[in-house]
């Protein structure tokens, strides 16, 4: 039956994708968020479903798209500029084969995220891909709630629709992303037009944020906990009543820790002794490997290069009372192991040079957010949705920024989708200031085509 509904809707939504090409984007974001493919039993699992969406959705934007005021942004060259030297890292990596199974997708995420700019034109289509990504990745996370709900979760067991270790599939990738898009589902619950904010969209939206709260209880990430952390300092920065907001943040960690499962507060317990932590000390054991790597290798040893390592981990564990303590040194050795950091990921696949793109690619971004939201921010009327929407995806990209510390999720596809509108409505604005500029030259000298524009300039 799930083969079935699957296949009924992506089929749906694709016919009706040659009537609306747009619809096609949509569907490749659906496809590349939920796996349907890899859901499939049967039905799907043996047909490049990424790959048919994706070239419906280029040709249906180079037949049916206007090409008027054709523009490459600048980020979108920093990201060509990126997919570019990644393509060379991996034709000269250190272990060929394994860079080559990560390379098969990480093109397409980077490629994908330079080609959406080009479709994001209007606010509508804006808002629907936003809420088509908010969808795909609920899909994922009310499962999840619920079975946090049912059964407190676990650290590598909550079961996310499928068995998988992989994308949005793996525990501390989907508590990143679960917080990171909670600002994106508020802003839809109060500014979206695709569904009018009313008592069931806020419901609903209440609801799903609930549910991307508790992922990183049934997933038992750590990472999950500093993200919520991190986007509760960010909420501060919008909210005019600050003491009534901590107090009430204070309330409610207060009532949520007793009800929390033991795993999770157990786990998160070693987040202060990380040195006693195998975890903790074998993420710190891979970085000093990375650092010592990447500076004999500046320019990075291509995908999977990790798997070259061989580590001394040192951990240290405390025993006896605070007056009375000892303390124990124990030395073990492992190898092959990931980066654990989206930073370290990038130093040592990428190097120097691709870590200074992929930090510029999001620093630039968050900049180019701070911008619009401070411009925006008294707004009224047609452009009201601008600042918020500004702020929603400056505070998601931090939330993000904060937990690849500790994931190695540097070419994360649902990310790059995010770039890609953030990319989309810095391009919005300046196409709505070049006919706001053409508007008003044409009425300041009494026309209105384009040639009384240029004979008052020339």
């Amino acid at each position: 039956m799930r083969d079935i509904g699957l296949v009924a809707f992506l089929t749906l939504l694709l016919a009706l994708g040659f009537r609306r090409p747009f619809l096609f984007v949509l569907a490749y974001a659906y496809v590349d968020i939920v796996s349907p493919h890899r859901l499939s039993y049967y039905m799907l699992n043996s047909i490049p479903v990424s790959l048919i969406c994706f070239l419906l959705a280029v040709g249906g934007w180079a037949v049916s798209d206007s090409k008027k005021d054709f523009h490459i942004a600048p980020r979108q060259w920093l990201l060509i500029i990126l997919l570019i030297w990644a393509g060379y890292t991996t034709m000269t990596a250190d272990l060929y084969s394994y860079a080559l199974e990560k390379w098969d997708w990480v093109w397409k995420a980077l490629l994908f995220a330079i080609f959406l700019p080009f479709t994001l034109r209007t606010k509508l289509r804006i808002e629907s891909l936003l809420v088509f990504m908010v969808i795909s990745a609920a899909s994922i996370i009310i499962v999840g709630g619920i079975k946090t709900l049912g059964s407190g979760g676990g650290y590598g067991t909550l079961n996310l629709l499928i068995e998988s270790n992989t994308g949005l599939y793996e525990g501390s990738t989907i508590s990143t992303v679960a917080v990171a898009i909670i600002p994106l589902i508020l802003y839809l619950g109060k500014y979206g037009t695709i569904f009018p904010p009313d008592k069931r969209v806020r419901l609903f939206c209440a609801a799903l944020v609930f549910a991307c709260l508790l992922i990183p209880i049934g997933t038992v990430a750590r990472t999950g906990l500093i993200c919520i952390a991190v986007l509760g300092a960010l909420t501060l920065r919008a909210t005019k009543k600050r003491m009534l907001y901590l107090t009430m943040m204070g309330i409610g960690g207060l009532i949520a820790i007793p009800l929390l499962p033991q795993s999770y507060t157990s786990r998160m317990n070693t987040i202060e002794g990380y040195q006693a932590d195998t975890s903790a000390s074998t993420r710190l054991a891979v970085w000093a490997w990375t650092w010592d790597y990447v500076k004999e290798h500046p320019f990075g040893g291509g995908f999977e290069a990790y798997r070259q390592n061989q580590l001394v981990i040192q951990m240290q564990q405390t025993s006896g009372t605070d007056s009375n303590s000892a303390i124990t040194t124990s030395t073990s050795t492992d190898r092959a192991r990931a980066y654990h950091s989206s930073y370290f990921e990038m130093l040592g696949e990428q190097g120097f040079p691709g870590f200074g793109l992929w930090i510029l690619l999001h620093l630039s971004g968050l900049i180019a957010m701070e911008k619009l939201r401070r411009r925006f921010i008294k707004s009224t009327g047609d452009e009201e949705w601008i600042s918020p929407l500004a702020t929603a995806l400056q505070n998601g990209q931090i939330v993000y920024m904060v937990g690849s510390l500790f994931v190695g999720i540097a070419f994360q596809p649902f990310v790059f989708m995010l770039l890609g509108v953030q990319i989309a409505l810095v391009e919005y604005v300046r196409q709505k200031d070049k006919r706001a500029t053409r508007h008003e030259m044409a009425r300041q000298y009494g026309g209105s085509g384009p040639g009384v524009v240029v004979g008052a300039a020339g």
